[in-house]
């Protein structure tokens, strides 16, 4: 991994529809640019989750350019050299991976699926509300790491970040 050029950050879950966007959006502001931020999954839903988007919306963060994108975007020569892919759901991280572009350290942050609960709006919200809450402490836990620490993160550092949100 290099600091001479902003960390390609890549979140993966199974139908990018919601916690890998949250993560995506999150890292794009927190990150100040020093990453290149991406979500992606290996079984994209067609649109993003409307109260997901509703829920960035509030929080400041800009929705316009989020999607779900099918993972394969970021294998073979166009794809950007990722420096860190991290699965937000255990389904995604259990599929035989694609081959990543560059070198990236791979790591599962396990996060409850809001879209799978079948309750109410007023109970999908609230566990919405609960799951960002634990993404966004990840992200800036990640964010606070000086480029020099990020350029030399172990697999047990990264693990540390998922424990501590």
């Amino acid at each position: 991994m290099s600091p001479d050029r902003p960390f390609n950050v890549l979140f993966i879950c199974r139908r990018n529809a919601s916690r890998s966007l949250m993560a995506e959006g999150l890292l794009r502001k927190w990150g100040a640019g020093r990453f290149d931020t991406f979500s992606a999954g290996p079984e994209p839903r067609e649109d993003a989750d409307p109260i997901t988007l509703d829920l960035l919306s509030k929080v400041g963060i800009d929705t316009e350019n989020l999607r779900p994108k099918n993972w394969d975007l970021f294998t073979g020569p166009d794809a950007p050299d990722l420096d860190f892919v991290f699965h937000v759901c255990e389904q995604s991280a259990a599929l035989k991976q694609p081959a990543w572009t560059g070198n990236p350290m791979i790591v599962t942050w396990r996060f409850p699926d809001p879209l799978a609960l079948e309750g109410s709006e007023t109970e999908r919200r609230a566990l919405l509300n609960l799951v960002f809450g634990m993404v966004e402490r990840r992200v800036k836990l990640l964010c606070a790491l000086p480029d020099h620490r990020l350029a030399r993160l172990t697999a047990s550092d990264v693990s540390d970040i998922a424990m501590a949100g």
